[in-house]
């Protein structure tokens, strides 16, 4: 019996382990370090594009106040002008909460936010470069959130406006990027590949008709836009859920690049871009990366090794990852304005592998019981 309540504990112990990275985020400060949150209930500063080999060992950068990185639809964005890093749906018990990461100062605070009418349980955002103002698509409406320069959380809380109702469909899965101060949405139903439609913050307008940019399908993925070293954003990535190819679209010459398609090919993957790299967060909890330059032709695709894998036992308070995939992405990706397919996914996976362990186990249980 002493044997058996061993493996009862060995048992217990593996079934709390089985995680994935879908709570967990990256992101780059404004001098292009890497930053990793909610890896393992920790957070990392892995440097710059030359600090990831394996060679290297990112530095832990875990301090009181983060959040418990415990919520299904997790994201990340920089604030550019304020070397801040916004945390969205970073704390299942608070899920409107916005985490402050003041990357200067390395430390946190959070935001008091009123929902009024945003859903934040559904939604993609993006972060507006020159406003710092978020506009996230929520059930067919557009809302907005005005961060003004907050590198801190202010003492008064901050309210989500209803822009107009920007519905393209009830069967749309979202894919939403910033560039030129411009939301674009690929994937639009009756629009063609290659093509998106526009809508103009500073006028609050969607343009009548859709912008050809080249050549990507017109399918479901996610999406990231490159930072530059001054200035708004003029690219974004495009990776559709196969990983069949990463398209960079450049909105300033309306034209389109094909690179490689991630090694990890996984529609749960997530994705955030400097001026010279586009890093995927795997739900396995690997970090790997493509650099990139306008003159790029090709490249591969490489595992950042100076990073843990983003996964952890429980959630806990100081950061479990336990939890299905983001229903958000950032100033970057895009899913679907209503309950993710990628958190349906993700919970798919993650049950289906704790089903699948734990009828092996009960077999094993059953077989040493009849031996006792």
């Amino acid at each position: 019996m002493r044997h058996l309540s061993s493996l009862v504990s060995l048992l217990t112990f593996f079934f709390a382990s089985v995680a994935h990275a879908d709570s967990s985020c990256v992101a780059f400060d404004v001098s292009w370090n890497l930053l990793a949150f909610g890896f393992n209930g920790k957070d990392y500063n892995a440097g710059t594009q030359d600090k990831w080999a394996a060679t290297s060992t990112a530095q832990d950068i875990t301090t009181s106040g983060r959040p418990p990185f415990n919520g299904p639809n997790t994201a990340c964005y920089l604030s550019e002008y304020t070397n801040a890093i916004y945390v969205l749906g970073a704390d299942n018990a608070n899920p409107s909460a916005i985490f402050i990461y003041d990357a200067t100062a390395k430390s946190w605070s959070t935001q008091t936010v009123n929902t009024q009418g945003f859903d934040p349980s559904s939604f993609s955002a993006i972060l507006d470069h020159d406003t710092n103002v978020f506009y996230a698509l929520s059930k067919g409406e557009m809302y907005s959130l005005d961060m003004g320069l907050l590198k801190a959380a202010d003492s008064t809380a901050l309210s989500w406006v209803d822009v107009q109702n920007l519905s393209f469909g009830s069967d749309y899965q979202l894919v939403m990027a910033i560039a030129q101060n411009h939301i674009h949405f690929l994937n639009v139903p009756g629009v063609a590949a290659g093509s998106a439609m526009i809508f103009v913050i500073h006028y609050s307008y969607l343009q009548p008709q859709p912008q050809p940019y080249g050549n990507f399908p017109a399918t479901h993925g996610q999406a990231t836009s490159f930072f530059e070293d001054s200035g708004v954003q003029q690219q974004f990535a495009f990776i559709p859920d196969d990983g069949s190819a990463t398209y960079v679209i450049n909105v300033e010459t309306n034209t389109t690049q094909t690179l490689p398609g991630p090694t990890i090919k996984d529609s749960l993957a997530t994705y955030f871009a400097s001026t010279d790299s586009l890093v995927q967060l795997a739900p396995s909890g690997k970090v790997s990366y493509i650099q990139y330059s306008n003159s790029s032709t090709g490249g591969t695709w490489n595992t950042v090794t100076a990073l843990p894998l983003a996964v952890s036992s429980s959630p806990s308070s100081n950061g479990g990852v336990l939890g299905s995939s983001s229903n958000v992405t950032t100033s970057h990706g895009a899913v679907s304005n209503s309950t993710s397919s990628r958190s349906n996914a993700a919970v798919s996976t993650q049950l289906g592998a704790v089903l699948g362990w734990s009828i092996w186990g009960a077999a094993i249980l059953l077989g040493l019981s009849a031996l006792i």
